[in-house]
């Protein structure tokens, strides 16, 4: 049996400049141009995104639940990495 839709791609969408990107889904493609040409279709219809990524399915790397302690855990041993190790000056505000 042969693949009639093509690869897998993972689509990305920037809202607006300098916000992160969000995964809004998948679809299939043969080349990132009809990737992105189908992401830019099926996404932004409705002028929802300034920016777009696809990457193939095939390329993400995910961590997996049995990690979670040893990949999340924080190293104690490091205070400084802990938010309350530092002194904020009365003149900063929202932080």
């Amino acid at each position: 049996m042969s693949d009639t839709q093509g690869p897998m791609w993972e689509v990305f969408l920037q809202k607006k400049a300098g916000q992160p990107f969000v995964h809004c889904g998948n679809l299939h493609a043969f080349d990132k141009e009809m990737a992105l040409q189908n992401a830019r279709d099926l996404y932004t219809r409705r002028m929802e995104g300034t920016a777009i990524w696809v990457v193939k399915s095939e390329h993400i790397v995910a961590s997996s639940p049995e990690d979670q302690g040893a990949f999340f855990e924080p190293a104690n041993d490091k205070i400084f990495r802990h938010p309350t190790f530092y002194q904020v000056p009365d003149i900063i505000k929202h932080m």
